[in-house]
């Protein structure tokens, strides 16, 4: 096994709707808010890292389907970039899903789903592996 580095380099990786569902849990936050990169940095500042990048990936909603979230999005992931994080996003897909009614009655609703994120952060890890 090679010895510990001296210097721990840190590649960051985001993924936009866990961070947002854990932030929405932990602190009642109702809108996606956050900034990955002070995060990252307050992360690797505690552990004395060196931040090297920062990955973010989300799901965004077609214009046609949600026209507010759509431009949002796209405006966040436009400033993002130009602080040097690198974005990954794709399209919802929207299911139709039961959801369980106070009463116990269910009702279906339409839900975007995130679909090909997770594979998309671990192809990244495993590249970014390979070159070391």
């Amino acid at each position: 096994m090679p010895p510990e580095p001296a210097v721990k380099r840190s590649f960051v990786f985001v993924d936009g709707q866990n961070l947002f569902y854990a932030a929405k849990e932990a602190f009642g936050y109702a809108y996606p808010n956050y900034d990955p990169l002070a995060l990252a940095k307050t992360i690797c500042n505690a552990q004395d890292w060196t931040l090297t990048k920062v990955y973010f990936y989300t799901g965004v909603p077609d214009e046609s389907d949600n026209p507010f979230w759509n431009h949002f999005w796209n405006k966040k992931l436009a400033v993002m970039g130009t602080r040097g994080i690198e974005t990954f996003s794709r399209s919802l897909k929207y299911r139709n899903q039961p959801v369980e009614l106070p009463g116990g009655t269910y009702k279906t609703v339409l839900v975007g789903q995130e679909k090909g994120i997770d594979i998309r952060i671990a192809l990244d890890v495993v590249r970014l592996a390979l070159r070391k």
